[in-house]
């Protein structure tokens, strides 16, 4: 049995034949491999208490998936320039944080199309990619452009979110009948479409803020015995102790033959696992 403070669980592409994604949980100090435990029963227990993954302090509540009230409102990696980076104010001089502002927000970032429920966008930190693909349950994915910036990655994705959503369906994800596309072809497309506006924010940002990528694109297999038919989503909340039988694993999704259950959701609730 672990106990402590659930985290989100840790994803790594797999180095067998078809890159089944390592899974391992993270409770507290504790680390234990997933995989081997598909097919297995599983029980997760909440003992009622939140601790803030930023500061510790209990709370009755979590806000922006793990921390207390006062640490939400104060700390920038919070704030809803995080979800919509187009809105960025650092230069206006409000950043909640704006040493850590410099140290996450500027620094090189990639648009990438992937595919998790069908064709989406989105922008992550360039070093934070697969992990990000993984986190999402994408079956591929495809980085697109290099931006010098947070907030310039933000306004190149405000543009292709005309033809492309940036949303995941995380029901349709988990259902496993996502069909295969054909990345390039998608990119190419969007490229071409979106190329006078995108070379109206190089005029304004620079020549070298926004830079076209030829990368390879990415497929990913997921740890999965059965896929539900009909997904129902269990909640900590609601029913503090979750049993079942663990049917495979995918984005940050646990998927029992009772339910499944989005770990990251609940990231700081101190809980058992057996």
């Amino acid at each position: 049995m672990l106990s402590g403070g659930l985290q989100k669980m840790a994803a790594v592409p797999g180095a067998d034949s078809v890159g089944t994604v390592e899974y391992r949980l993270r409770v507290g100090e504790h680390e234990v491999g997933l995989n081997a435990r598909i097919g297995m029963p599983l029980s997760l227990e909440w003992h009622g208490e939140i601790a803030c993954t930023n500061c510790g302090r209990n709370t009755r509540k979590s806000f922006g998936q793990g921390h207390c009230y006062p640490c939400f409102k104060r700390l920038a990696r919070c704030d809803m320039c995080i979800v919509k980076p187009e809105l960025c104010h650092y230069f206006q001089g409000t950043c909640r944080e704006p040493e850590w502002g410099e140290a996450s927000c500027f620094t090189p970032h990639v648009v990438y199309l992937a595919n998790s429920s069908g064709l989406k966008v989105g922008i992550t930190r360039k070093t934070q990619l697969p992990t990000r693909w993984l986190d999402q349950g994408a079956i591929q994915g495809l980085p697109i452009l290099e931006v010098a910036t947070r907030q310039q990655a933000g306004f190149a994705e405000v543009l292709l979110k005309e033809a492309v959503s940036d949303r995941t369906n995380w029901r349709a994800m988990l259902k496993g009948d996502v069909a295969m596309l054909d990345l390039y072809a998608e990119r190419d497309r969007l490229l071409a479409q979106f190329a006078p506006r995108l070379d109206a924010l190089r005029d304004t940002h620079g020549g070298d803020a926004i830079r076209r990528l030829d990368a390879r694109a990415q497929a990913f297999t997921y740890p999965v015995r059965t896929f539900p038919t009909k997904v129902v989503s269990h909640n900590l909340d609601k029913t503090p102790k979750i049993e079942g039988v663990l049917l495979g694993i995918k984005g940050q999704y646990l998927m029992l033959d009772t339910g499944v259950i989005n770990l990251r959701k609940f990231t700081g609730y101190q809980v058992s696992v057996a």
